[in-house]
């Protein structure tokens, strides 16, 4: 298996901070990225200090574009890998990062669409990273650690907004859940940039320092995605060879998928809570940060 993107260079690993092209769908009126358009907004991205992007099915490459690209897709039966990775390789994608299954799969079938995924990364020549995510065979952690006794060699775009909402991981010693995730954590050559807080999947925060003023109670979020994250950051460092790139990609999602919270502004008007371009660029700096931490 091709297990990270590689610029077939002799650095050290490195840190690549892209967007999730998703970031700009239905960017409301008060964004300052709410005329963004792809492929128009190309050298606005480039100004704004990502290094490239992740196209949805729908979008396509520019001939000749500044930024490079890397794709994302669903794959739910094993007989579609091959098909898959063929269509990505030929739009020139730099990797993939997948859902796959379900979620109701049977260890026997998660494991034919894992030997699927891995034959296809081989065969195309094509890095591909299995997304923790919910409604798909990563949706626990449990289940994902089971995955890389059985596959040491597989590789995850780590989500981690899915683990740290869906299983609400500060319901208990949060540490003793770090510790129980590390092999995830070390076979991480992708991430999401999505923070989530402990009972909504995307929560906002104000700058990479402060503790957010929406994370009242006891869960700092944004600092334990930051551990996350760094602890990612060591496991590429770690076990990835030289030339390798460890994508970071802001994917703040919008309010008509429910992953941007509305709220009504004097008017009643429905509004989302944050800009998601503006929270976009404090990713990219948390990240920045993070790499050099870890």
């Amino acid at each position: 298996m091709h297990q990270y993107l590689n610029d077939q260079s002799n650095e050290p690993p490195k840190l690549r901070i892209y967007l999730n092209l998703e970031n700009l769908i239905d960017l409301p009126a008060h964004s300052i990225g709410h005329e963004l358009k792809w492929p128009e907004a190309e050298g606005r991205l480039h100004a704004d200090g990502f290094q490239g992007v992740q196209l949805t099915g729908e979008s396509q490459p520019i001939e000749g574009g500044q930024l490079p690209y890397c794709g994302l897709d669903r794959i739910n039966k094993p007989e579609e890998s091959d098909a898959i990775f063929a269509c990505h390789k030929e739009r020139g994608d730099q990797c993939i990062t997948l859902h796959v299954g379900w979620g109701m799969e049977s260890d026997a079938e998660a494991h034919n669409l894992i030997d699927s995924i891995l034959n296809a990364s081989e065969k195309h020549h094509l890095p591909a990273f299995i997304e923790t995510h919910r409604a798909t065979i990563t949706q626990d952690a449990w289940r994902t650690v089971e995955w890389t006794k059985s596959y040491p060699e597989i590789r995850f775009n780590g989500d981690y907004s899915h683990f740290y909402c869906g299983q609400e991981m500060v319901y208990g010693d949060l540490e003793e859940r770090f510790k129980f995730m590390q092999p995830i954590f070390d076979r991480v050559g992708f991430l999401h940039g999505r923070i989530a807080a402990p009972g909504y999947m995307q929560a906002p925060i104000e700058n990479t320092e402060d503790r957010p003023k929406q994370a009242l109670g006891t869960s700092n979020y944004l600092e334990h995605f930051k551990e996350m994250w760094r602890r990612s950051m060591t496991g590429f460092r770690a076990n990835a060879p030289a030339g390798s790139v460890l994508v970071f990609a802001p994917e703040l999602l919008a309010s008509h998928i429910f992953y941007a919270r509305v709220f009504p502004d004097p008017n009643g008007n429905l509004q989302e809570e944050t800009d998601r371009y503006q929270q976009a660029l404090l990713y990219r700096q948390l990240a920045q940060e993070c790499w050099a931490e870890a």
